[in-house]
C-alpha cells in the first residue's frame, strides 16, 4: 500500500518555488501547542513542544500496530513541522527578538483524526512518555485562505531577504499583508537543521494577504 505523502500530493502548499506566488490554503487540521520564547533554546519551551507534537503524531500513525485501527485510517507520512509566529501587538516583527517571540507550533493531521482519536493518542502517549506535559496540546482546524508564499533556502536568520521579495511581489500584484490575531506569519520546515547543511535548508514562508482596497 502506498503511503500518502502530503508534501508530494499537495505540492502547491509544500513545494513552492524560490520566487513568490499566490496560494489559497484550504481547511486543514493540526495538533498544536502555543508558547513563547527563543526556539533555539535547547531546554526551552519550544523544543519541549516539538517533542510532544511528534510523540502525539506518531502515536496516531502507529495505532494500527497495537490493534486499534481508526475508522478511515490510511497509510501516510507524518507531515512536516510548522509554526505560526508573532510578537506582542505593540511591537513590530523582529527576527532579532527571538526571546520575545510568541508561537504556535503544529503538525498537520490526516482527515480521519477526530477529537476522540486525539484524546486516545494523548492517553497512549501519557503512558509511554509520562515525563511529557500534554496539557497544552490541542487539535485545531482552520482555513488559512489567500496567502503569498515562497521557498526560502538557507539559514533562518536570512529569511528577511526572502520576505522582502515577497513584499515586493505583493505590491506588484495589488496585495497587502493581512497579519492579525487570527492570521499569522507561517513557516513550514522541510529540513532537519541537525542533519542538513544550513545553506541547503528549505523552509516555506507564508504570509496571509488581502487585495488592496479601491
Amino acid at each position: 500500500m502506498r503511503k500518502l505523502d502530503y508534501k508530494k500530493k499537495y505540492k502547491e502548499l509544500y513545494q513552492p518555488k524560490l520566487v513568490p506566488s499566490v496560494v489559497d490554503v484550504p481547511l486543514m487540521q493540526f495538533i498544536a501547542i502555543d508558547g513563547k520564547g527563543n526556539p533555539n533554546d535547547e531546554n526551552g519551551e519550544y523544543q519541549g513542544a516539538v517533542e510532544i507534537l511528534y510523540a502525539l503524531s506518531y502515536a496516531i500513525k502507529m495505532m494500527p500496530k497495537s490493534g486499534n485501527t481508526p475508522s478511515g485510517y490510511f497509510e501516510y507520512v507524518v507531515p512536516p513541522l510548522e509554526g505560526l509566529w508573532w510578537l506582542a501587538e505593540s511591537k513590530e516583527f523582529d527576527y532579532n527578538s527571538k526571546s520575545e517571540l510568541f508561537w504556535t507550533s503544529m503538525i498537520r493531521q490526516p482527515e480521519f483524526v477526530t477529537d476522540e482519536l486525539f484524546t486516545t493518542a494523548c492517553e497512549v502517549t501519557a503512558k509511554k512518555k509520562p515525563h511529557l506535559d500534554l496539557g497544552g496540546a490541542r487539535l485545531i482546524a482552520f482555513t488559512e485562505g489567500l496567502c503569498v508564499q515562497c521557498m526560502h533556502q538557507g539559514s533562518f536568520d536570512d529569511e528577511p531577504a526572502t520576505l522582502k521579495n515577497m513584499e515586493a511581489f505583493m505590491a506588484e500584484h495589488g496585495l497587502q499583508s493581512d497579519l492579525s490575531d487570527t492570521r499569522r506569519h507561517h513557516e513550514i520546515y522541510l529540513s532537519d537543521p541537525r542533519k542538513v547543511d544550513v545553506l541547503k535548508m528549505k523552509t516555506v514562508l507564508r504570509i496571509p494577504v488581502r487585495e488592496n482596497e479601491g
